[in-house]
Protein backbone atom coordinates (compact mmCIF):
# COMPACT_ATOMS: atom_id res chain seq x y z
CA UNK A 1 0.00 0.00 0.00
CA UNK A 2 2.64 2.35 1.37
CA UNK A 3 4.78 1.46 -2.28
CA UNK A 4 1.34 2.19 -4.11
CA UNK A 5 0.84 5.77 -2.29
CA UNK A 6 4.46 6.85 -3.16
CA UNK A 7 4.21 5.95 -6.90
CA UNK A 8 1.12 8.17 -6.95
CA UNK A 9 2.40 10.84 -5.06
CA UNK A 10 5.29 11.08 -7.45
CA UNK A 11 3.44 10.50 -10.55
CA UNK A 12 1.00 13.04 -9.33
CA UNK A 13 3.67 15.69 -8.87
CA UNK A 14 5.22 15.14 -12.00
CA UNK A 15 1.47 15.28 -13.51
CA UNK A 16 1.09 18.69 -11.66
CA UNK A 17 4.89 19.54 -12.53
CA UNK A 18 3.51 19.74 -16.11
CA UNK A 19 1.67 22.78 -15.41
CA UNK A 20 4.37 24.26 -13.95
CA UNK A 21 6.57 23.15 -16.83
CA UNK A 22 4.05 24.63 -19.80
CA UNK A 23 6.22 25.21 -22.82
CA UNK A 24 5.71 28.84 -24.53
CA UNK A 25 6.00 30.67 -27.44
CA UNK A 26 9.48 32.91 -27.75
CA UNK A 27 8.61 36.71 -26.39
CA UNK A 28 10.87 39.08 -27.68
CA UNK A 29 10.38 41.37 -24.46
CA UNK A 30 13.39 40.61 -21.68
CA UNK A 31 12.79 37.45 -20.20
CA UNK A 32 11.38 37.90 -16.82
CA UNK A 33 11.10 35.55 -14.26
CA UNK A 34 8.69 33.06 -14.68
CA UNK A 35 8.34 28.81 -14.52
CA UNK A 36 7.80 28.84 -17.97
CA UNK A 37 10.33 28.35 -20.78
CA UNK A 38 10.21 29.52 -24.27
CA UNK A 39 10.50 27.68 -27.51
CA UNK A 40 14.22 28.12 -28.80
CA UNK A 41 15.42 29.20 -31.60
CA UNK A 42 14.46 26.95 -34.62
CA UNK A 43 17.75 24.00 -33.94
CA UNK A 44 20.36 23.46 -36.42
CA UNK A 45 20.58 19.51 -38.23
CA UNK A 46 23.99 19.51 -38.14
CA UNK A 47 24.77 15.20 -38.47
CA UNK A 48 28.19 14.64 -37.44
CA UNK A 49 29.51 11.18 -37.48
CA UNK A 50 28.21 9.00 -34.83
CA UNK A 51 30.47 8.26 -31.78
CA UNK A 52 28.80 6.31 -29.35
CA UNK A 53 25.95 4.27 -28.30
CA UNK A 54 22.93 6.42 -27.09
CA UNK A 55 24.03 5.67 -23.10
CA UNK A 56 27.20 7.01 -24.25
CA UNK A 57 26.32 10.32 -26.32
CA UNK A 58 24.11 11.16 -22.67
CA UNK A 59 26.86 10.56 -20.47
CA UNK A 60 29.12 12.37 -22.65
CA UNK A 61 26.88 15.67 -22.77
CA UNK A 62 26.76 18.05 -19.32
CA UNK A 63 23.61 19.12 -19.49
CA UNK A 64 21.98 15.61 -19.68
CA UNK A 65 24.09 14.25 -16.84
CA UNK A 66 20.72 13.79 -14.54
CA UNK A 67 19.13 11.86 -17.56
CA UNK A 68 22.16 10.05 -17.91
CA UNK A 69 21.91 9.07 -14.16
CA UNK A 70 18.46 8.39 -14.53
CA UNK A 71 18.75 6.01 -17.14
CA UNK A 72 20.93 4.06 -15.35
CA UNK A 73 18.66 3.98 -11.47
CA UNK A 74 15.93 3.27 -14.18
CA UNK A 75 18.23 0.05 -15.06
CA UNK A 76 17.62 1.12 -18.83
CA UNK A 77 21.49 0.91 -19.62
CA UNK A 78 21.25 -2.50 -21.29
CA UNK A 79 18.54 -1.73 -23.14
CA UNK A 80 19.40 2.14 -24.16
CA UNK A 81 23.01 0.61 -25.50
CA UNK A 82 21.42 -2.37 -27.41
CA UNK A 83 21.43 -2.56 -31.55
CA UNK A 84 18.18 0.00 -31.32
CA UNK A 85 17.98 1.73 -33.25
CA UNK A 86 16.20 4.45 -31.06
CA UNK A 87 15.00 7.89 -31.37
CA UNK A 88 15.92 9.86 -28.17
CA UNK A 89 14.12 12.98 -26.86
CA UNK A 90 16.56 13.77 -24.11
CA UNK A 91 15.45 16.40 -21.40
CA UNK A 92 17.90 18.82 -20.09
CA UNK A 93 19.22 19.34 -16.11
CA UNK A 94 17.52 22.44 -16.19
CA UNK A 95 14.11 20.60 -17.31
CA UNK A 96 14.49 18.68 -14.88
CA UNK A 97 15.57 20.68 -11.76
CA UNK A 98 12.04 22.23 -13.00
CA UNK A 99 10.15 19.37 -10.82
CA UNK A 100 8.30 20.21 -8.02
CA UNK A 101 10.85 19.38 -4.74
CA UNK A 102 11.72 16.03 -3.63
CA UNK A 103 10.11 14.00 -6.91
CA UNK A 104 12.97 13.45 -8.42
CA UNK A 105 14.21 12.02 -5.44
CA UNK A 106 11.35 10.07 -4.66
CA UNK A 107 11.20 8.76 -8.51
CA UNK A 108 14.88 7.70 -7.55
CA UNK A 109 14.13 5.17 -5.27
CA UNK A 110 13.87 1.37 -5.93
CA UNK A 111 10.45 0.72 -5.29
CA UNK A 112 9.27 3.34 -7.85
CA UNK A 113 11.82 1.69 -10.62
CA UNK A 114 9.20 0.75 -12.76
CA UNK A 115 7.81 3.87 -12.13
CA UNK A 116 10.80 5.98 -13.19
CA UNK A 117 11.52 3.41 -16.52
CA UNK A 118 8.13 4.34 -17.89
CA UNK A 119 8.86 7.84 -17.62
CA UNK A 120 12.23 7.66 -19.52
CA UNK A 121 10.19 5.00 -21.94
CA UNK A 122 8.15 7.92 -22.87
CA UNK A 123 10.94 9.78 -24.38
CA UNK A 124 12.27 6.85 -26.85
CA UNK A 125 10.73 5.60 -30.06
CA UNK A 126 11.64 2.47 -31.69
CA UNK A 127 13.85 3.27 -35.10
CA UNK A 128 15.53 5.89 -36.10
CA UNK A 129 14.02 9.33 -36.86
CA UNK A 130 15.59 12.67 -37.88
CA UNK A 131 14.56 15.59 -37.55
CA UNK A 132 14.08 16.21 -41.00
CA UNK A 133 12.06 12.73 -41.52
CA UNK A 134 9.58 14.01 -38.06
CA UNK A 135 9.21 17.02 -40.08
CA UNK A 136 8.10 15.07 -43.38
CA UNK A 137 5.86 12.96 -41.03
CA UNK A 138 4.58 15.93 -39.29
CA UNK A 139 3.77 17.32 -43.04
CA UNK A 140 2.16 14.21 -44.05
CA UNK A 141 0.06 14.48 -41.29
CA UNK A 142 -1.39 17.87 -41.83
CA UNK A 143 0.43 19.19 -39.05
CA UNK A 144 0.93 16.84 -36.50
CA UNK A 145 2.50 13.04 -36.17
CA UNK A 146 1.55 10.67 -33.52
CA UNK A 147 4.74 8.72 -32.53
CA UNK A 148 4.84 5.70 -30.53
CA UNK A 149 6.33 5.48 -27.47
CA UNK A 150 8.24 2.50 -25.76
CA UNK A 151 6.09 3.45 -23.20
CA UNK A 152 3.07 2.06 -24.95
CA UNK A 153 1.52 6.04 -25.19
CA UNK A 154 1.93 8.00 -27.97
CA UNK A 155 3.98 11.53 -28.13
CA UNK A 156 2.44 14.54 -30.51
CA UNK A 157 5.28 16.26 -32.87
CA UNK A 158 4.48 19.54 -34.52
CA UNK A 159 6.18 22.51 -35.59
CA UNK A 160 6.77 25.06 -32.96
CA UNK A 161 6.40 28.83 -33.33
CA UNK A 162 10.01 28.82 -35.04
CA UNK A 163 9.99 26.16 -36.94
CA UNK A 164 11.35 23.57 -34.41
CA UNK A 165 9.72 20.60 -33.06
CA UNK A 166 7.37 20.45 -30.53
CA UNK A 167 6.65 17.65 -28.60
CA UNK A 168 3.12 17.30 -26.81
CA UNK A 169 2.78 15.03 -23.69
CA UNK A 170 -0.83 13.00 -22.96
CA UNK A 171 -1.12 15.38 -20.68
CA UNK A 172 -0.97 18.68 -22.86
CA UNK A 173 2.98 19.72 -21.70
CA UNK A 174 4.92 21.07 -24.23
CA UNK A 175 8.51 20.38 -24.93
CA UNK A 176 10.80 21.88 -27.42
CA UNK A 177 13.84 20.04 -29.57
CA UNK A 178 16.69 22.77 -29.14
CA UNK A 179 19.57 19.97 -30.91
CA UNK A 180 18.15 17.91 -32.79
CA UNK A 181 20.01 14.84 -34.23
CA UNK A 182 22.95 14.06 -32.14
CA UNK A 183 23.95 11.07 -33.76
CA UNK A 184 24.84 7.70 -32.12
CA UNK A 185 25.76 4.14 -33.26
CA UNK A 186 22.44 3.00 -32.27
CA UNK A 187 20.10 5.52 -33.12
CA UNK A 188 19.54 8.90 -32.51
CA UNK A 189 18.96 12.03 -29.78
CA UNK A 190 17.17 15.38 -29.53
CA UNK A 191 17.85 17.47 -27.02
CA UNK A 192 14.93 18.94 -25.69
CA UNK A 193 13.93 21.73 -22.90
CA UNK A 194 11.43 20.40 -21.17
CA UNK A 195 9.96 16.85 -19.69
CA UNK A 196 7.03 14.68 -21.19
CA UNK A 197 5.15 13.03 -19.10
CA UNK A 198 2.74 9.58 -19.57
CA UNK A 199 -0.04 8.61 -17.84
CA UNK A 200 1.00 6.73 -14.54
CA UNK A 201 -0.89 3.67 -13.11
Amino acid sequence: MLKTFAILVSATALTGAGTAMAQTAPQTAPMQPAPAQTAPAAPTSATPAATGTIVQILAATPDRSTLAGLVTTAGLNADLSGPGPFTVFAPSNEAFSRMPPGALDTLSKPENKATLATILKYHVVSGKVTADQLKAQIAAGNGTATLTTLAGQPLTAQLGPNGNIMLTDVNGQKAYVDKADVQATNGVVHLTNGINVPKIG
